[in-house]
């Protein structure tokens, strides 16, 4: 079934998110891979599939393959991702599933020693921001570029 195309309906509103978007990925201090891998992991939890080909396909330009592969278990393969990717995958669980963890003092503890505050207000939009995309992303059914 062809679903609404969402952008198209709201203008006004796609304009809105869009800005936040580009405030993400042109202002911040975030790199711009960091910020890719977040969104991919954000995307992954939510099962939003055209988020997910986008951003597994704009990390295959920088990152290899066996680190892409590896994003939805980070956590058992430590040696693969820096320090600060593994915060910030952390965080981007912890915040993505809020009603679950309710942003544990932990976690954000273990944010805030990896990033500056500013860029942990900017991974937090960061992260925030995808999951809006992701919520209109996947009830819409965005098309993906795969193909066989």
């Amino acid at each position: 079934m062809t679903r609404l195309n969402w952008s198209e309906i709201a203008p006004d509103g796609a304009k809105a998110l869009f800005g936040v978007h580009h405030y993400v990925t042109k202002s911040t201090n975030l790199p711009e891979e960091l910020i890719h891998l977040v969104f991919l992991r954000v995307s992954q939890i939510n099962g939003c599939a055209h988020c997910i080909d986008m951003h597994s396909r704009d990390l295959r330009k920088t990152m290899s393959i066996d680190k892409l592969t590896l994003v939805p278990v980070w956590d058992e393969v430590p040696h693969l991702f820096s320090a600060q990717e593994r915060a910030a995958l952390a965080w981007a669980e912890e915040v993505t599933l809020v009603s679950e963890t309710h942003a544990s003092d932990e976690a954000y503890a273990a944010a805030s020693a990896a990033f500056s505050p500013k860029d942990l207000v900017d991974l937090t939009i960061t992260i925030a921001a995808m999951n809006a995309f992701n919520r209109l992303g996947a009830p819409f059914r965005l098309p993906v570029a795969a193909r066989m």
